[in-house]
């Protein structure tokens, strides 16, 4: 077992890798590496909430616990959702097969050779993003300071997805602002319109035709003319 301080030390680590410049995918990929090497388990999923209760694996180090999550989808019943509600923050299973609250998934859990988990929220101060899940295939494997490690990673880890996600949404904003400018030239240039009379026509046409704005953009920039107009010359 590793040292206190050696422990400290991958914590830092992690904390410093987390936390640079990355994607989303790149984020949630180093997540799940630390969490493993963390606790010592046999699995991990990160899993985001959308909506209200509606789950979505981000990434996960084996089917078997996709079939986990599936499971508490279907029977509105499990760790993962009582974690995204209004339940505690963190789940611990000591043993599945003797878990009593959520019957269902913990006889799947048996089934595909899970028998201990934990579960912790990830989010910020104003909204849950999802949760972290690290499972093993031996009972009782997981104490109560592997479940204070889990949280201090998904500390770290929901903060560093919150601004990559932000950053991504950014990036695609500025995206759709240069498309919709190019698109717009077009329009200008073709139709021997000014600036608002060519923005008019985008929006007025992605409102008739029931089609995202930076769609029709990106439709007149490849085809130079509007989505199913026939072109000239």
């Amino acid at each position: 077992m590793p040292s206190a301080q050696a422990g400290g030390a991958d914590l830092a680590q992690m904390a410093l890798s987390v936390h640079e410049r990355a994607s989303v995918p790149d984020t949630v990929e180093r997540v799940l590496d630390f969490a493993l090497a963390a606790v010592h388990c046999s699995h991990a999923a990160v899993v985001f909430v959308r909506g209200r209760r509606q789950l979505e694996v981000v990434a996960s180090t084996d089917p078997a616990v996709d079939d986990l999550i599936a499971t508490q989808m279907r029977s509105g019943k499990g760790p993962v959702l009582a974690l995204v509600g209004k339940g505690a923050d963190g789940v611990l299973v000591a043993d599945t097969r003797e878990e009593v609250r959520w019957p269902g998934w913990a006889s799947t859990a048996v089934a595909v050779g899970v028998r201990s988990m934990i579960g912790v929220r990830l989010g910020t101060s104003d909204r849950t993003i999802g949760t972290l899940n690290l499972y093993d295939s031996r009972p009782h494997h997981f104490s109560v300071a592997d479940v204070e490690v889990a949280h201090v990673l998904a500390r770290h880890a929901a903060i560093a997805l919150d601004r990559a996600s932000d950053s991504e949404n950014f990036s695609r904003a500025l995206d759709s602002r240069k498309l919709i400018g190019q698109a717009q030239g077009i329009l200008m240039e073709r139709f021997d319109l000014d600036d608002t009379a060519a923005f008019e026509v985008l929006r007025r046409y992605s409102q008739d035709n029931n089609v995202k704005l930076r769609d029709v953009a990106q439709s007149i920039v490849v085809t130079r003319r509007l989505p199913g107009q026939a072109g000239r010359g």
